[in-house]
């Protein structure tokens, strides 16, 4: 039983890792947004027609159906289970580049990129991790739901380079053609490996100190509940703070680095991308060494000083500077992806965990609407670009001191794992 189901828990992992490596496309779109600005700027026959103040809006709008299909999505993980969910968001995607591959209109980029991709991102997204936590012990939440999510983080490290073949070799609709079918197949085929353990497994825990007062069960909340929590609001407001600020840069990383590093720019969006898979993983092994709270306290404190620093790196003009800082935010940006949906599973079990974090991810795309949005609109002034570095700074210097007020969980050690009637939820609040 306990080698079966540790086997188990990690074909989940890996499929879990594989299909958000498949749905990273998202963070590449400062690829296909460099694409369309160029076929705007040259004109001629076939040429895109958007104004260049709407360039971003599919990938904005993106963000945001993203998030709010993560509700709907979460549910359905918990209803119909993560293979099913995860089916449906390949399904999505694969719609959407369709769409995009045979118009390239305003109208069908936002509703094939910005819509039905974004759906399909929240819905596949949502299928990954929480089966592969289910799997594991209490002590490797953080490791677990890092990993997991690391494939979403990386993704740009193959799909930046190969989007950039594509379209030079065979134009924008017929790369969207080529990556909708690749990424539709392998979601697809990804899902089936995405089970829950049986009812009541319960994992193994390591001994118990008896040194260490006795934990009680967390109650498993509904969403109701969850919502009345102070907590949950401390915590929408820091995923907002941390999301919003790192999804600024990396959807305009690409813009900056082409000042300097000219048709190699999508170097520093593959060399971002590792530093946003690291600081998943990374995030996910200190946050349970030295628990969530301060592990977030940390990487917000860090993004705070990066978002200050990057006001003269953007300004030296130096290339190397600029990828070494942009790596950076990606790493700390990328620990909200881990770290917040282990706050999720810490604070309120696991029998609505789709639902709950499905509602607090919501913070992420609103985050990366505000801010995206925000941030053209200073980018428009003079001095824009610092302006908006300057006010994601000082939201993550806020974010750092809203996280004392959080309150920290423990997992309740069991010995060894067990078949029981109901499920034992696993984590107690201090």
């Amino acid at each position: 039983m306990s080698q079966e189901s540790t086997n188990k828990g990690w074909q989940v992992t890996m499929a879990g890792l594989g299909i958000n490596l498949a749905l990273g496309v998202l963070y590449a779109w400062s690829i296909f947004k460099g694409a369309i600005k160029a076929s705007i700027e040259k004109g001629g026959e076939g040429a895109f027609t958007w104004s260049l103040s709407s360039i971003n809006d599919p990938y904005a709008i993106c963000c945001l159906v993203f998030a709010f299909a993560m509700i709907v999505a979460g549910k359905c993980q918990d209803k119909i289970g993560p293979a099913r969910t995860a089916l449906i968001g390949g399904l999505l995607v694969g719609s959407g580049f369709t769409l995009m591959s045979f118009s390239n209109s305003y109208a069908a980029w936002v509703m094939g990129f910005g819509v039905l991709s974004g759906a399909g991102f929240g819905f596949g997204y949502a299928a990954a991790t929480p089966p592969a936590l289910k799997w594991f012990s209490s002590t490797k939440t953080g490791v677990i739901a890092g990993t997991v999510v690391a494939g979403f983080g990386l993704a740009p490290v193959y799909i930046a380079p190969l989007s950039s073949w594509l379209i030079g070799a065979y134009g924008i609709p017929k790369s969207m053609l080529f990556l909708g079918i690749g990424f539709t197949a392998l979601v697809c085929v990804l899902s089936f490996l995405l089970v829950n353990p049986p009812q009541g497994y319960v994992p193994a825990e390591p001994a118990k100190d008896d040194s260490k007062p006795a934990a009680k069960a967390v109650h498993n909340a509904t969403v109701a509940e969850m919502m009345r929590s102070p907590k949950f609001y401390l915590l929408w407001v820091n995923f907002f703070i941390g999301a919003g600020a790192g999804l600024m840069v990396i959807g305009s990383v690409a813009g900056l680095a082409k000042k300097s590093m000219g048709p190699m720019a999508f170097v520093a969006v593959a060399i971002m991308a590792i530093g946003n898979a690291s600081g998943r993983v990374v995030a996910g092994v200190l946050s349970d060494k030295i628990g969530r709270k301060a592990t977030l306290s940390i990487m917000l404190g860090f993004q705070a000083l990066l978002m200050f620093a990057a006001i003269p790196i953007v300004g030296s003009g130096s290339a190397a500077l600029l990828v070494v800082a942009a790596t950076f935010i990606g790493f700390n940006y990328g620990s909200n992806l881990c770290l917040f949906p282990s706050f999720a599973k810490d604070y309120w079990g696991f029998k609505n965990y789709g639902l709950n974090y499905g509602t607090l991810f919501t913070a992420w795309g609103v985050g990366g609407l505000v801010m995206g949005r925000v941030s053209e609109m200073l980018n428009a002034q003079p001095g824009g670009l610092n302006k908006s570095f300057i006010l994601a700074g000082t939201l993550c210097a806020t974010g750092t001191i809203l996280t004392f007020f959080l309150r920290e969980k423990k997992a309740v050690e069991v010995k060894a794992p067990v078949m029981v009637a109901e499920p034992i939820a696993v984590a107690v609040e201090d």
